[in-house]
Formats: structure tokens, C-alpha cells, sequence
């Protein structure tokens, strides 16, 4: 997966919010989320593992509901840091996306008082996608899987990220 991510430039620092109030722990469990108007996705890891796997997909209509089930999650897993996946363009341009996703990450922030890490998700979908299809599964069998998946590709992003030399310094 980190060959095919560095392969694409993809490989950029994580990008941490504005939350100088909120370090981040050099090890624990992390969630991440896959952004999505219709569907979050979201996956659960060990930072100090850095392995990642797809945990669920939240697939309820409105952000009350959303973030009850967000909050359910972190009662459960009690991560020390969030993840979410930055939407952006082949070029790394900004769009809609880009900006809900942010502001997404700023709710998860000022809700749970938790770190929130931002991590580009170019391509994840459809490397989750691959994934997926590469393991036999048909569209039907896929789809309620993809999003989750694609939690996974970023969390697994993100922790092959912080194992890069030029980040440590940086954390």
C-alpha cells in the first residue's frame, strides 16, 4: 500500500489541526474517518502497530445521528488521536469536499476534545476498491464495504507516514 501511495506523491505529512492544546500521543489507538455526505467510514489502528483495519461504515441520514454513533465509537475504542481523510484533487487543489471535510474534522475536534489529524485521501476509494475487487468480492458484496475500507487506506496512510524520518522531527 505505501509503494503504491509514494508511487502517486501521496506520501505528504499528515496535516494536524490548529489545536496546540492537544499533542499527540506517541502511541494508542486511532480512529479514522472517511468523509462522506452520505456515509463516514471508519477504521481503528495501534499507532505504535501502525497496521489499520476497516471498523464500520456509519450510514444514518443526519449529524445527530452521525455523531451519536461517532461518540459510541469513542467510548468504545478510546483513541488518543482522530484521523480524518482530506478530499482533494489530483493536483492537490482544494474543492467542496475539501471544505466540509475540514469542517467535519473541526466538529470531531471541538466536540471530543480529542487531536484530529488531517491525512490526504487522494485515490483511497478507489484503492479500497481494488482491494476489494482483488479479493473476489462483486459490486454488490463491496459497496457496503468500500467506505470503511477506505478508512482503512487512510489510516494505514497516515501511520506509514509518521514512520517517515523527515515527519518525526516535525511531531
Amino acid at each position: 500500500m505505501r509503494e503504491k501511495r509514494e508511487a502517486l506523491g501521496l506520501m505528504a505529512s499528515p496535516d494536524p489541526l490548529p489545536t496546540p492544546h492537544f499533542p499527540l500521543p506517541a502511541s494508542g489507538t486511532v480512529l479514522a474517518f472517511d468523509f462522506g455526505l452520505q456515509r463516514i467510514g471508519v477504521a481503528v489502528g495501534e499507532r505504535l502497530l501502525g497496521t489499520a483495519r476497516a471498523l464500520e461504515t456509519i450510514a444514518v441520514p443526519d449529524n445527530e445521528h452521525r455523531f451519536k454513533a461517532i461518540a459510541r465509537l469513542i467510548e468504545e475504542w478510546r483513541p488518543g488521536t482522530l484521523v480524518v481523510g482530506l478530499p482533494l484533487a489530483p493536483d492537490g487543489g482544494e474543492h467542496e469536499m475539501t471544505a466540509r471535510a475540514r469542517r467535519f474534522a473541526n466538529q470531531l475536534s471541538g466536540r471530543f476534545r480529542l487531536p484530529v489529524v488531517l491525512c490526504d485521501e487522494r485515490f483511497s476509494s478507489l484503492e479500497a476498491e481494488d482491494d476489494l475487487r482483488r479479493e473476489g468480492l462483486d459490486w454488490k458484496k463491496r459497496k457496503p464495504l468500500l467506505d470503511a475500507r477506505a478508512a482503512q487506506v487512510i489510516l494505514q496512510s497516515y501511520f506509514d507516514t509518521l514512520e517517515m524520518p523527515h515527519h518525526e522531527s516535525a511531531a
